[in-house]
C-alpha cells in the first residue's frame, strides 16, 4: 500500500544532491522538510538553495518568488520530523552501510505506507533495503546533478520494490518536472554503467597524449553532441565521485570498469573539480 497523495516530502541530507531536491519539490509546490545530522549542514544547505533560487529568479525560470518557494522547506537536525512526510529522499554519502544505517532509522519513524527513496548512483536498491521489514517501500530515485536544472530521473527497481511504489517514483518525479526512465537494481543502473567508462577513457585519452584535453572535450561535444565533454563533465560531477562510482562498478563487473590512474592521482592531490576550484581545468570562485 502507498499513500494516494504526495504533499509533504522529506529529504535526508542537506548536501548539493539533498538541498537540490528539497528546492525543487519546494518549487513545484510541495512541503518539505531537510534534515541532516548538524545545524551548519542544515544551514550549508539553505544557502545554496537560496543562492540558486535567486540565479533562477534573474532569468525568470521560477513559477513564484524565491521567498515563497523558500518557507515551504523546513531545516532540522531531529530525525523524527520526518515522521509526517508522505514520502522521503534520502541523500546522504554513497556509502551502503551508512545508507543502510539511515533506512533502518526511517523504518523506524516512518509508517508502513510512506515510500523511502534513495538517491544512490552506484549502490544496490535491494541491498539498501535488505535489512529493513518493509523492503517493497524501497525504490531508487536518481537525481541528475544539478537537480534544479537537469531534467532526468531514473527510476530504479530493487528485487523487493512493489510496483505501487515504482508507479508511484515515476509521478513524484514527473510532478517536479522531470523526465524519468527505469532501470532495473543492476550495477550503475542506466547512466553511470555507460558513463563511467566513457569518462575515464577520456581521461586515459588525455593522460595518453592523444590530444588535449580541450581538443578531447571539442572533439566529444561536436562529434557526437553531447553538451560536455569527458574531462568538463568529470570537473562538475566531482573526481572523488567518478573515482567512487567507477571503483563500485569495477567491483562488480570487473576489470573494464578500474578507474583511469590519472583520475585517481589527481584525487589523492584533493584536485577534485568544480567544488575545489581545480580539477582538470581551473575555475574561479
Amino acid at each position: 500500500m502507498v499513500r494516494d497523495s504526495i504533499d509533504r516530502i522529506g529529504v535526508v541530507g542537506a548536501g548539493t544532491m539533498g538541498s537540490g531536491i528539497a528546492q525543487v519539490a519546494a518549487t513545484n509546490g510541495y512541503d518539505v522538510v531537510m534534515r541532516d545530522v548538524e545545524r551548519e549542514f542544515v544551514e550549508n544547505g539553505f544557502d545554496r538553495i537560496d543562492d540558486s533560487l535567486e540565479r533562477l529568479a534573474n532569468r525568470d525560470a521560477l513559477p513564484t518568488d524565491p521567498g515563497t518557494i523558500r518557507e515551504r522547506i523546513e531545516g532540522t537536525t531531529d530525525l523524527d520530523a520526518l515522521g509526517d512526510a508522505d514520502l522521503v529522499v534520502e541523500a546522504v554519502l554513497e556509502n551502503l552501510e551508512v545508507k543502510q544505517e539511515v533506512f533502518a532509522d526511517l523504518e523506524a519513524v516512518c509508517v508502513e505506507d510512506v515510500v523511502l527513496a534513495t538517491n544512490t548512483s552506484t549502490l544496490s536498491i535491494t541491498s539498501i533495503a535488505s535489512d529493513l521489514e518493509h523492503p517493497e517501500r524501497v525504490v531508487g530515485l536518481h537525481f541528475m546533478n544539478p537537480v534544479p536544472v537537469m531534467e532526468g530521473v531514473e527510476v530504479v527497481v530493487g528485487e523487493k520494490t512493489s510496483p505501487e511504489v515504482t508507479d508511484l517514483a515515476h509521478e513524484v518525479a514527473e510532478s517536479l518536472e522531470k523526465t524519468t526512465w527505469e532501470s532495473d537494481d543492476k550495477p550503475g543502473f542506466v547512466t553511470n554503467r555507460i558513463l563511467m567508462p566513457w569518462i575515464n577513457e577520456g581521461i586515459r585519452a588525455y593522460d595518453e597524449g592523444v590530444a588535449s584535453k580541450e581538443d578531447i572535450d571539442r572533439g566529444m561535444e561536436l562529434g557526437t553532441n553531447v553538451p560536455m565533454g569527458p574531462l568538463t563533465l568529470a570537473d562538475h560531477i566531482g573526481l572523488d565521485v567518478c573515482l567512487h562510482a567507477s571503483e563500485t562498478l569495477a567491483e562488480e563487473l570487473g576489470d573494464r570498469y578500474q578507474p583511469a590512474y590519472l583520475l585517481k592521482r589527481k584525487v589523492e592531490a584533493g584536485d577534485l573539480g568544480k567544488k575545489t576550484g581545480q580539477g582538470f581545468y581551473e575555475y574561479d570562485d
